[in-house]
């Protein structure tokens, strides 16, 4: 191909991509459907994000999907009446060209592939949020709610519980939201209205409460009924003191961003997520290290069936570290994060059980915190019943990966160079590194990376939609 060549190519590739923003910010914004491409979200995203996504579609499939391909299933899914939904295009195009050379049939065919999004009615009203608590988490599920602000969202966030108070707090709570060390500069616009003690961003007016104790808040004074308090502080783990939450009034529910004690559920989204009941007031999502590893042992388990084994968490550090050695209660985590690799527990493999059941007892677990601020990586070391290859375990949870009901907790890599700091940003709860897996026999170990913040994140808000009742169905339909 000449250099005019590849110009052109580029060209047509950037115009398909502008013109197909206006069409999936309407989607998301009239009616509640999120575009992606082979589980890539295009929601907010750039012209080359959009070329990117079509590129990734090639590691899946061994041959790229170009966006004159999947353009015209994106005009017909603009022209139909679905709602509340999850379409990939990527999918559907590529089904959809494996057995058909013209565009004649894809609007009967997007008719009968969306059917089931089509019939949906959007009864559904929209839910209050409320974050107790503005830290690493807390900011992170903030931007993530924001970014899906719209007539047709239905989970808004309305306030967040801070302590303190003193002058100035109100900016320096927005300038965090506005930049990120690790994440980035926030995607929009943010405002405060120091009269009302409030932060608007993307259009999302925020209230600002500022409390010591649960018991201090009314919600319903700022017209906020019915919510759901997230809490990420992590000072309450158990029913009675994650319970002061209800007493506030227009409290509903709480959802705690970290491992719960006592008879409290620990859900990890897409395993066991089935278990929240209406009734269920007070959830855990667990812990990021949970999430990132249950999905892939679950994986593992449903096919290859684990004896045992024994999951080594190579983790960021963390905000309860210090910067400088300096007293700290636990063992050895007093000593200098930034300078240090420090060896210490993690409960995230018994948490494991909590989650899965079936592994219960059959998993030991340890951590070892390292000089890195964000993206650690979990090695899972297996015993198994089954035996295996590398190349089988590995074409197995490629799949997993891609079409299956675990498709939206794990992604799959199989890059020789990838390295801690290009998963900022993931939104999956694990990665698998395929190049990294050894399997030979009854004997498997498994590397998963996961944004530890982020992807964690993403996690969370699963549940929150769970406990809510607002999950939307996602599009192609995963044949198991």
């Amino acid at each position: 191909m000449s250099a005019d060549k590849y110009l052109q190519s580029w060209q047509e590739r950037f115009e398909l991509a502008e013109a197909m923003q206006p069409m999936l910010g309407k989607l998301y914004r009239n009616q509640g459907v999120e575009v992606v491409v082979y589980g890539k979200p295009l929601l907010n995203a750039s012209t080359i994000d959009i070329i990117k996504a079509h590129r990734l579609v090639r590691r899946h499939v061994g041959e790229k999907l170009r966006l004159r391909e999947s353009f015209p299933f994106l005009e017909a899914l603009s022209k139909l009446p679905v709602r509340q939904c999850k379409v990939d295009i990527g999918k559907l195009a590529v089904k959809y060209w494996a057995n058909n050379t013209g565009t004649e049939a894809i609007e009967r065919y997007m008719k009968e592939e969306l059917a089931e999004a089509i019939a949906c009615q959007d009864e559904v009203e929209p839910r209050n949020v409320v974050l107790y608590g503005f830290g690493r988490i807390g900011r992170l599920l903030a931007r993530l709610l924001i970014e899906r602000t719209g007539r047709s969202n239905k989970l808004r966030l309305r306030a967040i519980v801070l302590r303190g108070g003193r002058p100035g707090d109100l900016e320096k709570r927005a300038s965090l939201l506005r930049r990120d060390s690790v994440h980035g500069p926030f995607n929009g616009s943010v405002e405060v209205d120091e009269e009302n003690n409030a932060i608007i961003a993307n259009g999302t007016y925020i209230q600002v409460i500022y409390a010591n104790s649960p018991d201090e808040v009314d919600y319903t004074k700022y017209g906020i009924d019915n919510a759901l308090v997230v809490d990420n502080t992590g000072i309450w783990k158990d029913e009675a003191g994650l319970g002061q939450h209800l007493k506030c009034p227009g409290a509903a529910k709480v959802l705690l961003t970290a491992p719960a004690k006592g008879a409290i559920k620990n859900v990890v989204y897409g395993v066991n997520d089935n278990d929240i009941l209406p009734e269920d007031i007070i959830v855990s999502a667990a812990s990021c290290t949970t999430n990132a590893i249950t999905p892939v042992l679950k994986a593992v388990n449903d096919k290859y069936h684990i004896v045992n084994g024994h999951v080594e968490t190579i983790h960021s550090y963390t905000n309860d570290q210090n910067l400088i050695d300096n007293y700290h209660k636990a063992d050895r985590r007093g000593r200098s994060a930034p300078l240090n690799m420090v060896i210490t527990e993690t409960g995230a493999a018994k948490a494991v059980a909590k989650a899965l059941p079936v592994l219960a007892g059959k998993l030991t677990g340890n951590a070892i915190r390292v000089p890195t601020p964000n993206v650690s990586l979990a090695i899972l070391s297996l015993n198994l019943e089954t035996d295996t290859s590398k190349e089988d375990m590995n074409e197995y949870l490629k799949g997993v990966a891609l079409h299956s009901a675990l498709q939206n907790q794990i992604d799959f890599t199989e890059s020789h160079e990838i390295v801690s700091s290009d998963l900022v940003g993931s939104r999956y709860a694990g990665v698998v590194d395929s190049q990294a897996t050894i399997a030979d026999g009854n004997r498997a170990i498994l590397y998963v990376w996961y944004d530890n913040e982020f992807g964690y994140s993403c996690q969370v808000v699963g549940v929150m939609r769970k406990m809510l009742g607002l999950e939307f169905v996602s599009l192609p339909k995963i044949d198991e």
